[in-house]
């Protein structure tokens, strides 16, 4: 199973450096051919959790991915599931 990771604790309060890196691993999972991304956002006091969800959602970036899984076991922790349709780049 491939999978990344991003840990976005050093740039929590950087808007449009989360924008940019959020942007940046999702076109390579997708270029990749990624099975999952892990996006951990920490635990804190949520905004950033609520943040990376709201991104997720947008339409041009829904379409990317599958599916989105919180962890159960750690809740400053996302899953991003993909699914590539075989024979396409």
């Amino acid at each position: 199973m491939s999978k990344m990771s991003l840990d976005l604790h050093d740039i929590f309060n950087k808007s449009r450096d989360i924008e940019t890196a959020l942007n940046d691993i999702m076109n390579d999972a997708v270029e990749k051919r990624i099975e999952t991304i892990e996006i951990i956002t920490g635990k804190g006091s949520g905004q950033l959790k609520k943040r990376v969800l709201r991104f997720l959602q947008r339409d041009d970036i829904k379409k990317l991915y599958h599916r989105i899984e919180k962890d159960s076991k750690n809740h400053g922790r996302l899953f991003c599931h993909f699914r590539h349709k075989k024979g396409m780049k």
